[in-house]
């Protein structure tokens, strides 16, 4: 079975990874979709992340990392996928994800989203958060691999 994981993934996490990894373990084929919306302002290009997701990504032969710029569902009917995986590490993102799921599901009836909780020790890490943290000097080497670690401090520092 084929399923997308979208995201922004600006930058990805140790949460993220938690997330494509158990993903990876339970489905065939998976498309990590990184979002590209216009109006929303990134830390990191669609270049960018998508690069650093196939480094991050590179042992799990079932992944593939995509960027796209139009609805999710677009995609997932375009790839023949019928599920869309989402994380959630709170009751706000579970209320989030579900209206998105609902909205998803009209636009694309055969098209279903699977919530995912995320586990407890990755579950508080968020990229605005890790972003604020390393601009205020903070310890962010827990919430990202060491090679995202130093991407973010080349960003913040040029």
């Amino acid at each position: 079975m084929t399923v997308i994981l979208p995201g922004s993934f600006d930058p990805p996490t140790n949460g993220h990874l938690n997330l494509i990894s158990r993903t990876s373990s339970l489905f065939d084929n998976i498309y990590v979709v990184v979002a590209n919306n216009p109006h929303k302002m990134y830390h990191f290009s669609p270049r960018e992340r998508v690069d650093m997701l196939k480094e991050l990504t590179k042992e799990h032969s079932n992944i593939a990392v995509v960027e796209w710029k139009r609805l999710i569902v677009e995609f997932a009917t375009e790839v023949n996928a019928r599920i869309i995986i989402r994380g959630v590490r709170s009751v706000n993102d579970f209320t989030y994800e579900f209206e998105l799921g609902q909205l998803n599901k009209r636009l694309a009836p055969n098209v279903d989203t699977l919530l995912l909780p995320t586990e407890l020790h990755v579950s508080l890490i968020r990229s605005s958060t890790i972003m604020e943290l390393i601009r205020l000097g903070g310890d962010i080497s827990r919430m990202v691999p060491p090679s995202i670690q130093k991407k973010i401090e080349a960003k913040i520092n040029s």
